[in-house]
């Protein structure tokens, strides 16, 4: 009788370990159907499902991630990448998704603080960039001036472009190295180091001499040169 009663036992968790491998196998193939026709609310669904057979281990935890970041779902992305980030704070790409959600959901000293962080642990001249920018934005200048500094003695591999937005109908993409300098000047002028701005000015044009807000921002400087003699 007790070896019918394992056999029996032994039959039905076979059967629900069976049941739950389909059921598996059942949401990753309509998550790819998903993703094949643009889904993203399906997809995010079967995410859900199948995290919740595999544990909080499962790695399409960080899939969730990237999804709702690439569909600009920052505060869903920030929830999301703070989970991740408890078990793999080196992950570097998930903690640039989350300070990128930061800044994009507007809490901008938390985006300053994971910027810090991010910088850190990259040591990526883009980072240092963002991080000044943010520094500027925040009214601290000497921080700002600082981390400017530091981000154009990274190395740079010539790849990133960084969009300005010259006027409601045009934009420049900028190498990265012009629009460090060009920022640098930026946080120069308003130390009131104009001799500082200048040459950071300067720099930016010999670096991509079409930099058109470069040359607006070096044409005021010399304009208040002259009427200053």
């Amino acid at each position: 009788m007790k070896n019918l009663v394992y056999i029996f036992t032994f039959i039905i968790a076979t059967s629900a370990i069976a049941q739950s491998a389909n059921n598996l196998e059942n949401e990753k193939l309509k998550l790819k159907q998903a993703l094949t026709y643009n889904d993203k609310a399906v997809a995010a669904s079967s995410m859900y499902s199948i995290i919740s057979m595999e544990g909080e281990q499962s790695t399409y935890k960080d899939s969730l991630a990237y999804l709702y970041f690439n569909d600009a779902k920052y505060v869903s992305c920030f929830l999301v990448t703070n989970d991740i980030l408890k078990r793999k704070p080196d992950n570097l790409e998930l903690l640039e998704m989350q300070t990128i959600s930061l800044e994009s959901m507007g809490a901008m000293e938390k985006a300053i603080e994971n910027y810090k962080l991010l910088l850190s642990k990259s040591n990526n001249n883009y980072h240092a960039y963002k991080l000044a920018g943010l520094q500027l934005a925040a009214n601290k200048l000497d921080e700002a001036f600082q981390t400017i500094k530091k981000a154009d003695q990274l190395p740079d591999d010539g790849s990133m472009k960084v969009t300005f937005q010259v006027n409601k109908n045009f934009s420049q993409n900028i190498d990265l190295k012009a629009a460090v300098a060009y920022l640098e000047g930026i946080i120069a002028m308003n130390l009131k180091k104009d001799v500082e701005a200048k040459l950071s000015f300067e720099r930016a044009l010999k670096l991509f001499p079409d930099f058109v807000l470069a040359k607006g921002k070096l044409e005021a400087l010399n304009t208040k040169q002259l009427e200053n003699k």
